[in-house]
Formats: C-alpha cells, sequence, structure tokens
C-alpha cells in the first residue's frame, strides 16, 4: 500500500495554474462554447440574406430539364448579380470596419464549420418532414427506399421548394461556393494583418479558386443538367456537401496559408501558375463544348464534331474534347485542385485532402456514370467506349 507521503512525492499538488488559474479556464471553455451560437447567428443571417437576393435581383427565368411527369421547373439565373452584390456589401464592410469582420471569420473557422454543420441538418430534417405532405410531391427515385434514415441521408424529394426558393438549386452554387469565396478571402486578410504581407503561396491558392467559384457563378446554369439536380434527391448528403464540406474543406489550403505563410521561387509560382491554368482550360473548354453541343448540335461552333447517334436519340460525341476521353473535364478539374495544394507547400499533408478526397469523388463519378450510361445507352454504350476508349488521359487512362 503506498503511503500518503509516497503518493504527495508521485503526483504532487499542482501549484502553478496556467491560463490565469480556474477564472481563465473556465473563461476560455464558456467563450469557446459560447462563439457556436454566434455563429450559428452569423451563418442563419448569410443564408437568408442570399435567399433574399435569389428573390430580389433580376434575372434571366429558365426551365430545367423534363421530369418524370413531363413538366419542367422554372429557376431564377442571378446567381453572379448576388455574388457582386455581396461583394459590395463586403467591400463596404471592410471600408467602415477595416480588417475586423474578415480576421473573425478566419479566427472562427471551426465554430463557423460546426454552425454550418448544424444548419445543414437541420434543414436536412426539414426537407426530409417535407416531404411527406402529399403523395404528389416528386420523389427520388433513389430516396424512397421507405427506410428513413437511408432516405433522410439520400434525399427523399427530388426538387423541394418553398414557393419559389428550389431549396437544392439554391443550396447547390450560392451559400457554399460564395462562402468558399469569403473564407478564402479572409484568411488572405487575416495573413497580411499578422504578418504584413499576403504570401504568393497564397496568392496562387486564393486567385484561381476564386476565378473557379466565379465562372461556376457565370455557367449557373450549366447546373440544372448535373445528376445533383436532375436526378439526386435533396437530403443530408447534398445539404451537407453543398453548406459544409464545399466551403470548410475546399478552403484548406487557404487557412493553412493564414498561419504559416509559404513563399515560393519565382521559377516555383511560375510553375503552379500555368499548371493551375492549363488544366482550368481543360475543364472550362471541354464542359463548354458539351453544353453547347447539348444546346444546339448545329451551332457553329461545334457542328463539326463527329457523334454518334444511339437509339434511344441521343447523341455521344467521338471527337474533339469528349473523342480524347471520356471524362476529360474531370481530368482538368483534378489538375486544378492539386496546383493548389501544391501552391501550400509541403510542410503538412492537411493541405493534400483535397486532392486525395477529390480523386476518389471523381473516381466514384466516374464509376456511376458508367454504370448509368451503360444500362441507358446498351450496345451503343459498347460502341462508343471503342472509339473512346480512354477514361481521363489520353493514351494512358
Amino acid at each position: 500500500m503506498v503511503s500518503q507521503s509516497s503518493a504527495q512525492t508521485l503526483n504532487p499538488r499542482t501549484v502553478h495554474r496556467e491560463f490565469f488559474g480556474v477564472p481563465g479556464a473556465l473563461a476560455v471553455m464558456t467563450g469557446t462554447v459560447s462563439v457556436v451560437p454566434t455563429a450559428l447567428v452569423a451563418y442563419t443571417v448569410w443564408w437568408a440574406w442570399l435567399a433574399l437576393l435569389y428573390f430580389v435581383l433580376p434575372g434571366h427565368v429558365v426551365e430545367g430539364v423534363k421530369l418524370r411527369d413531363g413538366s419542367r421547373l422554372k429557376y431564377p439565373i442571378n446567381g453572379l448579380s448576388s455574388f457582386f452584390v455581396t461583394l459590395a456589401v463586403a467591400l463596404a464592410a471592410y471600408t467602415r470596419w477595416g480588417t475586423l469582420p474578415f480576421v473573425w471569420i478566419a479566427d472562427h473557422y471551426f465554430q463557423l464549420a460546426v454552425a454550418s454543420i448544424l444548419f445543414a441538418t437541420t434543414q436536412a430534417l426539414f426537407v426530409y418532414a417535407y416531404s411527406f405532405r402529399s403523395s404528389s410531391v416528386m420523389l427520388a427515385l433513389a430516396g424512397n427506399s421507405c427506410n428513413p434514415i437511408y432516405d433522410f441521408f439520400i434525399g427523399r424529394e427530388l426538387n423541394p421548394r418553398l414557393g419559389p426558393l428550389d431549396l437544392k438549386y439554391f443550396c447547390e452554387l450560392r451559400p457554399g461556393i460564395m462562402g468558399w469565396v469569403v473564407l478564402n478571402t479572409s484568411f488572405a486578410i487575416r495573413q497580411h494583418a499578422v504578418f504584413g504581407s499576403v504570401s504568393n503561396s497564397m496568392w496562387l491558392v486564393i486567385v484561381p479558386q476564386i476565378a473557379y467559384c466565379v465562372d461556376t457563378l457565370v455557367f449557373e446554369r450549366n447546373v440544372l443538367t448535373t445528376m445533383d439536380i436532375v436526378t439526386d434527391g435533396f437530403g443530408w448528403m447534398l445539404s451537407f456537401g453543398d453548406l459544409t464540406w464545399v466551403p470548410v474543406m475546399y478552403s484548406l489550403q487557404a487557412r493553412f496559408l493564414a498561419f504559416h505563410p509559404v513563399h515560393h521561387s519565382s521559377p516555383m509560382a511560375a510553375l503552379i501558375a500555368v499548371m493551375a491554368v492549363a488544366s482550368f482550360l481543360v475543364f472550362r473548354l471541354s464542359n463548354s463544348e458539351k453544353n453547347a453541343f447539348r444546346t444546339d448540335p448545329n451551332d457553329p461552333k461545334v457542328r463539326h464534331l463527329k457523334y454518334i447517334t444511339t437509339e434511344s436519340g441521343s447523341k455521344l460525341l467521338v471527337s474533339g474534347w469528349w473523342g480524347m476521353a471520356r471524362h476529360i473535364n474531370y481530368t482538368g478539374d483534378w489538375f486544378f485542385g492539386l496546383a493548389q495544394c501544391l501552391a501550400a507547400g509541403f510542410e503538412t499533408p492537411m493541405t493534400y485532402f483535397f486532392a486525395v478526397y477529390f480523386l476518389v469523388l471523381l473516381l466514384h463519378r466516374n464509376c456511376r456514370d458508367e454504370c448509368k450510361c451503360r444500362d441507358k445507352y446498351k450496345k451503343d454504350w459498347i460502341r462508343y467506349c471503342e472509339q473512346v476508349p480512354y477514361l481521363f488521359i489520353p493514351y494512358v487512362i
């Protein structure tokens, strides 16, 4: 049995207390936890602000793809104008309060991430319950398993709407994509506020990423033909992905650099910049070619392209960008993201999480696309694959 004196020698009582002792410990714990409700309020205001712009800003109203019942939903194309109005408000805030609100955002990244998770989960619970309002609600083909856990995750209703507000379409590009821009900008401002300058690595990360976000908004109507909008239900998976995963995980490089600046040599910076521009051009030009052909195969820009016509009447390109590889846009998208990972240096594997995750995501999408097309086009798909044998990189894979 250990004596009391021996126990005191083995485990002496703590005399010096860090963080100013008990009051400091309580203040840190209370302050950290109390910021989450503040962050949740801030995130809710952000979402509501963009929803307001969705309603009030002018823009073309376009029809989506034909649904199973033959109808077409209408969507406002005003995401880019929402971005510029929000940018003007951010500039006004910078003029009035300086770096304070942006540094607050950068320093409360984790609290804002938690707030976005809470908001996304609450939204997913709402749309799941809302999908039971009527037997005439159009459900996603993959979201009507009658298992509440799976249907909540994958999304039960195809296009949940509150009046003219299409929640899936709204969340796809606005709170998350624009939130990504806000986070990146805030991290750059914090780096300048703390270290006195913005490193070339930070510029190599945020400029391409912000350009990517703006490009997405410029081509906003193209999202109406994507799998997310056409076939997937709106459940926790998309709600969390749009509101949390995109802005929080895609800004990891900028966040790391805000606290740990990396300075590249001019040749290295130029190499990363060229890689980003070249891969972005592959992504954008291939997608533009596909969308132009889908819209009007007789358009002078694409009427020279070769294609095969399937029994279902669909036309599959076998020349141009899409003659090089069946998913050439994925290749450009991945190398574009890898360029930002390289810009963040090699000090931590955290900044390469995006490249690994995005590779897994694109491979999964490829499998979904291939299976879907094989089922849809049957023997025509085999004929197509014979003419376009490569998946991602011509003559490689």
